[in-house]
């Protein structure tokens, strides 16, 4: 009976104490704004408002704009408009192209 009790009670001693979760309660606590449909046509740049990438931990990698009205819409992370608009937007090195 003492041995049952050590090896419980040394097996709740590590399950609190270890970092490692399982992939599924990661993926529950990944944020709000994930992307599971894209929008395939481009938008006039004058109707952006903010163009946002998706966190790392949801399952596809897009992007978010907000349009001035308040609208989101979702396009693939590997959507040549959507990276050029991002870059452009972001100040960083885009593919250059004009949108």
């Amino acid at each position: 009976m003492k041995t049952l009790c050590i090896t419980l009670g040394l097996l709740l001693l590590i399950a609190c104490c270890c970092d490692a979760m399982p992939t599924a309660v990661e993926i529950s606590m990944a944020p709000g704004n994930c992307c599971f449909g894209f929008y395939n046509r481009g938008i006039h740049v004058k109707r952006v408002s903010t163009i946002t990438k998706t966190h790392s931990s949801c399952l596809k990698q897009a992007f978010i704009v907000q349009t001035i009205r308040g609208k989101h819409i979702c396009y693939s992370g590997s959507f040549q408009w959507a990276l050029d608009l991002y870059n452009q937007l972001h100040n960083t090195e885009g593919s250059g192209q004009q949108l």
